[in-house]
């Protein structure tokens, strides 16, 4: 469960961001970087996930590498990422580490439980055939 003081975020383009608000559905957090490989495999399969499947399941996306403010969104905009990105690592919000490799995600279930830690690129079937079980 997440901690009882929530920080102050928000997404990319300066939205404040409530966690409490993604309580009901899966919440996947997702850890990427530009200089990563296999991150930008996985990023139209999120985006998928994210535009298809919205009711069962948010995807927040973390930037490894802590960019802000304008260079957040040029990055985001450059790399087509669709879904939301928070400009300050939740982690201990959610009370989990933070990554040491990429891509890494973290999978929430409706109560906000941490279920899963998926370490390499997903698609989005596989996380799918996770949250169904």
């Amino acid at each position: 469960m997440s901690c009882s003081v929530e920080p102050d975020n928000s997404d990319s383009p300066g939205n404040s961001i409530q966690f409490e608000n993604y309580a009901g559905r899966h919440l996947l957090i997702n850890y990427w970087a530009e200089w990563c490989h296999p991150c930008l495999e996985e990023i139209p399969e999120l985006n998928f996930l994210a535009r298809e499947h919205s009711g069962e399941i948010a995807i927040i996306g973390v930037n490894f590498d802590g960019l802000e403010a304008e260079e957040l969104q040029i990055q985001q905009k450059r790399l087509g990422i669709e879904f939301t990105v928070v400009t300050k690592d939740p982690s201990a919000y959610f009370q989990y580490d933070p990554p040491e490799v990429l891509p890494t995600s973290y999978l929430f279930d409706p109560d906000q439980k941490l279920v899963a830690t998926l370490v390499g690129a997903q698609t989005w079937q596989s996380i799918l055939a996770l949250i169904k079980q």
